[in-house]
């Protein structure tokens, strides 16, 4: 395994991926007053719509990735284009209804990632198959919100 293995604690790995993206919601509610302007992280851009997007594409590569090593299938290779391209769609203004959608859309993808997680049990979540991270570890990887955190709080922009 390489240097990147997401770190484990005592947390409910479900747990960990419902405070993720209740953290990145909280930090969207003040997206609305986004001023069009991309935020800069590293060498990529992101958006409000970037930011949505690469939440949901992250939970959604790794979620079919749990589920098919649960079916004892190789997952599927990785073909995202993720954060190294920023898409027209990613550049529109971000509205209270865009927020509501986001809302339901992600609440959802960790709705089922709950659900999955907590049917197993720990023997699963912590079984070594190859060099793939193990399943908690997996879920532990998704408690980064980086994309949220990358457009981050815009309350003060609201207010200015």
């Amino acid at each position: 395994m390489s240097d990147d293995t997401p770190v484990t604690d005592d947390r409910d790995p479900a747990r960990v991926i419902e405070d993720a993206v209740a953290h990145a919601l909280r930090l969207a509610e003040t997206w609305p007053a986004w001023d069009g302007q991309p935020r800069t992280a590293g060498d990529r851009v992101y958006t409000p719509h970037k930011a949505i997007r690469r939440l949901a594409d992250h939970l959604l590569d790794h979620l079919a990735e749990l589920e098919a090593r649960l079916a004892g299938q190789p997952p599927l290779p990785d073909h995202w284009h993720a954060s190294a391209i920023t898409t027209p769609a990613d550049l529109a203004p971000f509205t209270l209804e865009d927020l509501d959608e986001a809302r339901s859309r992600l609440t959802r993808l960790a709705q089922i990632w709950s659900l999955r997680l907590r049917a197993l049990d720990d023997e699963r979540l912590d079984r070594v198959e190859g060099d793939a991270w193990t399943l908690r570890q997996v879920a532990f990887h998704l408690d980064n919100t980086f994309y949220a955190d990358a457009v981050g709080d815009l309350t003060t922009q609201r207010e200015g």
